[in-house]
């Protein structure tokens, strides 16, 4: 993942570390304060969305344990890789796409961020400019033309 990916990530945890677990701790205490927690429907959605919290917190712990941040920077790649942004041209379409590859964590296909796991993205790898790909998507075959690779 990227360094921003990485940085992101920290943060979500944080903000459930320090925030969101007090926060529920607080709610559990005050649920519990209302008497019989057999019935208690307050405490068991507490309960229940403590346990979402802590699930949370535990996946977090693990992607950040076993990330690896990679930092694309340097002179500008002749081949698409991880962390490049890459305009293609959509031969269907005619317009120019821009998108950057990331880790599955950071995509997001509204700002141009494209996981590296995508079918789009694995057919990119190793391709140069100029290159032409045809990639199979759940809408058929698309193809695009590696129109510019740079580094943002």
């Amino acid at each position: 993942m990227t360094r921003q990916g990485y940085d992101k990530l920290e943060a979500d945890l944080r903000q459930l570390k320090t925030a969101l677990r007090p926060q529920i701790v607080k709610e559990i205490e005050i649920a519990r304060a209302h008497g019989d927690i057999s019935e208690n429907a307050e405490f068991h959605a507490a309960k229940e969305r403590q346990g979402h919290i802590e699930g949370r917190i535990r996946q977090l712990e693990d992607k950040l344990a076993r990330a690896q941040v990679i930092d694309p920077s340097g002179p500008a790649p002749n081949a698409v890789r991880f962390g490049v942004t890459v305009v293609l041209l959509d031969a269907e379409t005619d317009e120019e796409v821009t998108y950057t590859l990331v880790g599955e964590d950071e995509s997001d296909i509204a700002t141009g961020k494209l996981s590296i796991a995508s079918p789009i993205a694995r057919a990119l790898l190793g391709k140069t400019v100029d290159d032409v790909v045809r990639v199979e998507v759940p809408k058929g075959t698309r193809e695009f033309e590696v129109r510019n690779i740079r580094i943002e």
